[in-house]
C-alpha cells in the first residue's frame, strides 16, 4: 500500500511541475532584408519540448531552402536554495527572398503535452538591390549598408536628413505632418547637436517619439539605406500664403575608411577613422490658401477637419433653481484643440456659468482625433414655460471642401415653482426680478441721501479744472514714455540682451518640470535650448551661427571667468551628449540643472559688475 502511495505522489509532482511550466511559442525573423538575400525565419519553444511542427508549405515572397534545423538550450538555475529550470527549443528556417514589396511571414504550430500551440505572424519588408553594391561573390549575402566615404570625408549621398512633408499645398488650419528622417550608409560613433527649425505661422503638436528608436532599411534613389525618423510634427497652419520652412540641422561623427590597409590574419583591413558632418535638410516652402469666403456660415468656429456633433440635455422639466447641464460633444479629426466653443443663445431670466471643456484627443498623420466635450451649466430661477433656440456647430469639412453646419433641437424647458420658495433658502442669485426699462416703476431707493447747494456751480471750480488738467498730464507722461520704448525696442540687439535672462529663466522653469517627471529627452532638450538661446541672446549672435569657438572668443572678450567659460561648455556637451547615452541618473540630471541656473546666474553678476 506505501508503495502505491509514493508512486500516486510522485505522479501528482510530475504533473504539477509539467502544468506549471509557462509554455510560449514565438516567431522570430528580421524586419527587413534585399531581395536575393538569405534569411533566418525561427520559431522559438519555451517551457516544454514539442513536436510535429507545422508551417505552410509555400511563403509567398520567398523560397524555402532549408528548414527546420532542431536546436534545444536547457538552462537551471539555484537562487536562496530555490532550483528553476527553463528549456528553449528554436526550429530554424533558410528563406532567401525572390520579390520585392512587404510580406507577412507566416504563423507555425506544434503540439506539446497533447496542446497545440501557435505562434503569430510577423512583416518583412523585402528592398531592391542597392544600385551600388558590388557584385556579390557565391554563398555572400546582399548588404543593405555599403561603405563609401573615405579619407574622413562623407558624401552628401551616403548620410543625410530629409524634411518629408505629408503634402505642401494645404488650406488654413488644415493638418499636415512633417518627418525629419536621418539616412546613412555608415556606422554612426557619436551624434552631436540637433536643431529643428521654429515652425513660425502654425500651431504645432509633437509626436511622441520611442526613447531607442532602431534603424530599419529603406531604399531611396536607387540606394538601400538604414533609417530612423528623428522628429515628426503636426502642423496647423495659422493664416494664409507661402510659408517657407527653415533648414534644420544635425551633428553625426561617423566611422569611415581612410584609405589605408593592415594586413591581419584575415587578409588585409581597411584602417579606420571618424568623421564630423553637419546635415542640412533643404527649407521646403508651403503653400497655405485661404478658406472660401462664399458660403461660410456666419457662427463658423474655426472647425477644419471632419466631425460629428451630438448635443444632450440633462433635463427639459425641472423646478425653479435647479442646475441643468447641456453637453456638446464634437468628435472626429482635425483642429480639435483650435476650435471655439459653440455659442448657446439662454432665456435672459437663467443664470449661466462658464463652459467647462475637457479635450479627450490623441495626434494622428490626419489630426487630432478624439473629443472635444463643452458642458454648459445653468439654473432657472423663474417657473413659465422657456425655450431654448437650436445649438449650431459649423465646420470646414476637407473630404469635401465644404462648410457644413449641424445643430441641435430646439429645447423647450417646462420650469415647476421651487417648493422651497419664500422660507429663506439663500441663492447666488437676486429674488427679485429686474424690471423692464421701458416701465415706469421703479424700486424705492433706501439707505443714506446726499443733499447739494443748488446755488453752487461745478464750471470754474477746482474740480472742474482737474478735469482738464489731469487728462492733459498724464498724456504728456505717456508720450514721454512712449517714445523711449519706441526707441528701446529700435535696438533690437539690445532687447534681445535685456530679455535674454527672463526667457532662459522660463525655459529652465519648463526644464524643472520635465525634471520631476524624469522625462529625460525632453529635459535636455529644453537645458540645451535655454542654454544656447541665451547665450544666442546676450552675444547678439544667430543660434545658426553659434559655436564653440566664437562662443568661448566673444565671452572673454566680455570679460567673462575661463571658469565660467568652462562651465558652460561643460553644460553643452554634457546636455548634448546625455540626450543619446543611456538613461541617466536623476542625480546627475539634478546636477546639470543646478549647473545651468548658476552659470546663467554668474554671468548675469559678471555683466552686471562690467556695466557698473
Amino acid at each position: 500500500m506505501k508503495r502505491y502511495y509514493f508512486l500516486f505522489i510522485l505522479l501528482l509532482i510530475s504533473i504539477t511541475e509539467v502544468l506549471g511550466q509557462d509554455v510560449s511559442f514565438v516567431i522570430n525573423a528580421p524586419g527587413s532584408t534585399v531581395k536575393g538575400a538569405q534569411i533566418q525565419l525561427q520559431y522559438i519553444l519555451k517551457g516544454g519540448s514539442g513536436n510535429d511542427i507545422q508551417i505552410p508549405d509555400e511563403i509567398k515572397g520567398f523560397d524555402i531552402l532549408f528548414g527546420p534545423s532542431v536546436s534545444q538550450v536547457y538552462s537551471s538555475s539555484n537562487i536562496n536554495g530555490k532550483v528553476t529550470s527553463e528549456s528553449n527549443t528554436t526550429f530554424t528556417y533558410v528563406l532567401m527572398a525572390n520579390s520585392e514589396g512587404t510580406f507577412t511571414l507566416p504563423a507555425a504550430s506544434i503540439k506539446v503535452n497533447g496542446r497545440n500551440y501557435k505562434s503569430g505572424t510577423t512583416q518583412i519588408k523585402v528592398l531592391p538591390p542597392d544600385k551600388n553594391a558590388q557584385p556579390q561573390q557565391p554563398g555572400r549575402q546582399p548588404q543593405v549598408i555599403t561603405q563609401t566615404s573615405t579619407d574622413g570625408n562623407v558624401s552628401a549621398d551616403d548620410a543625410f536628413i530629409r524634411a518629408i512633408f505629408s503634402k505642401t499645398r494645404v488650406k488654413e488650419q488644415e493638418a499636415v505632418v512633417v518627418t525629419f528622417r536621418f539616412y546613412t550608409v555608415l556606422n554612426i560613433r557619436n551624434v552631436g547637436k540637433i536643431q529643428f527649425p521654429e515652425f513660425e505661422g502654425f500651431m504645432t503638436e509633437d509626436f511622441e517619439m520611442q526613447t531607442n528608436q532602431q534603424l530599419t532599411a529603406e531604399h531611396y534613389k536607387g540606394r538601400n539605406y538604414m533609417a530612423v525618423d528623428v522628429k515628426k510634427t503636426l502642423l496647423f497652419p495659422q493664416r494664409s500664403g507661402k510659408i517657407t520652412i527653415p533648414a534644420g540641422t544635425m551633428e553625426i561623427v561617423f566611422e569611415v575608411a581612410s584609405g589605408r590597409k593592415v594586413q591581419t590574419f584575415f587578409g588585409p583591413q581597411d584602417v579606420m577613422t571618424e568623421a564630423k558632418k553637419t546635415l542640412r535638410t533643404s527649407p521646403v516652402t508651403v503653400d497655405i490658401s485661404p478658406l472660401p469666403t462664399q458660403d461660410k456660415p456666419a457662427n463658423f468656429s474655426g472647425a477644419v477637419g471632419s466631425f460629428t456633433f451630438k448635443p444632450t440635455i440633462s433635463a427639459q422639466k425641472m423646478k425653479a433653481n435647479d442646475a441643468v447641464t447641456i453637453k456638446l460633444d464634437i468628435t472626429g479629426t482635425g483642429n480639435l484643440k483650435l476650435i471655439k466653443n459653440p455659442e448657446i443663445k439662454f432665456p435672459k431670466d437663467f443664470e449661466t456659468y462658464d463652459a467647462q471643456v475637457k479635450n479627450d484627443y490623441r495626434i494622428s498623420e490626419n489630426g487630432l482625433s478624439g473629443t472635444k466635450s463643452i458642458e454648459y451649466m445653468f439654473i432657472p430661477r423663474y417657473p413659465g414655460k422657456f425655450t431654448i433656440p437650436p445649438i449650431e456647430f459649423s465646420y470646414f469639412d476637407t473630404r469635401s471642401n465644404t462648410y457644413k453646419t449641424v445643430s441641435s433641437p430646439a429645447y423647450d424647458l417646462d420650469v415647476d415653482k421651487d417648493p422651497n420658495a419664500g422660507k429663506n433658502v439663500s441663492t447666488s442669485y437676486s429674488n427679485q426680478k429686474d424690471l423692464e426699462v421701458d416701465q415706469d416703476i421703479r424700486y424705492i431707493k433706501t439707505g443714506d441721501y446726499s443733499f447739494k447747494n443748488p446755488k453752487s456751480f461745478f464750471v470754474g471750480s477746482l474740480s472742474y479744472l482737474l478735469w482738464y488738467l489731469i487728462p492733459l498730464v498724464l498724456f504728456i507722461t505717456f508720450s514721454i514714455i512712449y517714445r523711449k520704448q519706441i526707441k528701446a525696442n529700435a535696438d533690437i540687439a539690445l532687447m534681445r540682451t535685456k530679455k535674454a535672462n527672463k526667457v532662459a529663466t522660463k525655459r529652465l522653469k519648463l526644464a524643472k518640470q520635465y525634471l520631476q517627471a524624469q522625462k529625460k529627452d525632453n529635459f535636455y532638450e529644453e537645458i540645451l535650448r535655454a542654454v544656447w538661446g541665451y547665450l544666442s541672446d546676450k552675444l547678439t549672435i544667430p543660434v545658426a551661427e553659434l559655436n564653440r569657438e566664437n562662443i568661448e572668443s566673444e565671452l572673454l572678450r566680455y570679460g567673462v571667468d575661463e571658469n565660467l567659460i568652462g562651465t558652460f561648455m561643460n553644460i553643452l556637451d554634457t546636455g548634448e551628449f546625455a540626450r543619446y547615452a543611456p538613461s541617466e541618473s536623476g542625480h546627475e540630471m539634478d546636477n546639470l540643472y543646478n549647473d545651468t541656473v548658476d552659470a546663467i546666474g554668474k554671468m548675469e553678476s559678471t555683466i552686471n559688475k562690467i556695466k557698473q
